[in-house]
């Protein structure tokens, strides 16, 4: 003979073996999807894994900025007018490469960026080119 008994917040549920020996009928929801990056009224959710902790941290504020602006922004190519705020991250970022992981090897400046736009020829037999309909820069071999 089964029965339930409430202590406090808890349940507690005697059950027989005859009990445990029929298939369960409970029936367990499919949980609900995280809202993702992009909260339904449009915002971003700065809580997102994905965004893996960078709106947080000494350089949280600089990062939230700097996406910010790209995302709402309206420019062609998208993000063309975020340079600045993107220049102020990654100088605070730079400020902090024990937290940020800064890799010399990978070490690279906006103004690099530039250079790889304007100068095409310097690559060591790389071509580069600036793609002016997505801001895109291609490398060919």
């Amino acid at each position: 003979m089964s029965y339930c008994r409430k202590e406090g917040k808890d349940t507690i549920v005697f059950v027989t073996k005859e009990d445990h020996q029929k298939p369960s009928t409970v029936e367990i929801p499919e949980p609900e999807p995280g809202p993702g990056l992009i909260l339904p009224d449009g915002a971003i959710n700065w809580n997102c894994p994905c965004l893996g902790g960078m709106a947080t941290g000494p350089c949280g504020m600089e990062f939230r900025e700097a996406f910010t602006c790209f995302h709402y922004s309206q420019a062609e190519p998208k993000g063309s007018n975020c340079y600045s705020v993107f220049e102020e991250m990654q100088d605070c970022m730079s400020r902090f490469p024990t937290v940020y992981n800064k890799d010399d090897e990978e070490d690279f400046s906006m103004s690099d960026v530039d250079k790889n736009v304007t100068n095409t020829d310097e690559d060591e037999g790389l071509e580069s080119r600036h793609n002016k309909s997505d801001g895109a820069i291609e490398k060919k071999m």
